[in-house]
């Protein structure tokens, strides 16, 4: 599964600010940054992310997924320690 495929179903679901999707296989890192995720506890925040990819989770071809999620004032501080390639 391509990255950028990953990238452009979060984008189309979720109203995000940013998003970086890493991975090998079928594992995956993915960061999200909107502020809608101020509003949400850290256990909606990755449902939210999970959901638009259920599909892919349910048919494999997406098996371990490590997401991290920030507002928009969080994502400027952290990306300084956690840049995305």
């Amino acid at each position: 599964m391509e990255l950028s495929e990953i990238e452009n179903i979060l984008k189309e679901a979720l109203n995000l600010d940013e998003v970086h999707v890493r991975g090998e296989g079928s594992h995956y890192n993915i960061i999200a940054v909107s502020d809608a995720f101020n509003e949400m506890s850290r256990v909606k925040r990755q449902q939210a992310v999970y959901a638009p990819l259920a599909d892919k989770i349910a048919d494999g071809s997406m098996h371990a997924i490590s997401i991290k999620t920030f507002s928009v004032k969080d994502w400027e501080r952290e990306r300084q320690f956690n840049i995305p390639q």
